[in-house]
């Protein structure tokens, strides 16, 4: 089904007002989560030496913001709703930027990796791809993408109150590669159960230029 302009400026503004009315719970529920295992995936594959420039795509209350910070490196967040925004740079003091994830205004070849942990999944199918060529494009060259969905069979729709897209591995697979970029590695989470207990697919990608 084709989404026109305004379905998906619904689907923003419903999901984006789902977050903005639940952020204090969302942060209470969050703030121990533990993702060292994506965070560790995306830091290995990056060259160079550190610190490195991060774009923490939809960084929440900036939980993954500080941490990055607390390694060294020079992460900024991004997130589409207003209280996250305020939210993560009182946590992390760290610059924030304000935008949609459908009407970004990224720089061009500003960061060595973009870290999407459980983010990119809100984006409808229909626009993903020029997302993913959006994020490729304010990567350096040879920079790293890393992303954690929740998995699915390439459905969408609505869930609770948020819109989402649910792809297994060989669809992501696909759209990454007709954005611009190699796959480095994935895998399932959490760690250590069966897959039918994994409900994560993250990947980890390198840009192509």
């Amino acid at each position: 089904m084709q989404l026109d302009p305004e379905d998906l400026a619904k689907i923003s503004s419903l999901t984006l007002a789902h977050y903005e009315e639940n952020a204090e719970s969302f942060e209470a529920g969050t703030r121990d989560h533990d993702v060292s295992q994506n965070i560790a995936a995306l830091l290995r594959h990056i060259e160079g030496e550190p610190p490195y420039d991060i774009l923490d795509f939809g960084c929440g209350p900036g939980r993954d913001l500080k941490t990055f910070a607390a390694l060294g490196h020079r992460p900024v967040g991004l997130d589409g709703a207003a209280r996250f925004v305020d939210m993560a740079r009182a946590a992390s003091g760290c610059e924030v930027w304000h935008q949609d994830f459908l009407r970004l205004a990224l720089p061009a070849g500003r960061f060595d990796g973009i870290f999407a942990n459980a983010v990119l999944f809100h984006v409808p199918g229909q626009e993903l791809p020029r997302v993913l060529r959006e994020l490729r494009d304010a990567l350096r060259p040879r920079g790293v993408l890393f992303s954690s969905n929740p998995r699915g069979g390439n459905q969408e729709g609505w869930n609770r109150g948020r819109y989402g897209a649910y792809h297994d591995l060989e669809g992501w697979r696909a759209l990454l590669e007709q954005a611009g970029f190699q796959e480095l590695e994935h895998y399932f989470r959490p760690d250590g159960l069966p897959r039918e207990q994994q409900p994560w697919l993250a990947s980890v990608w390198r840009r192509l230029d």
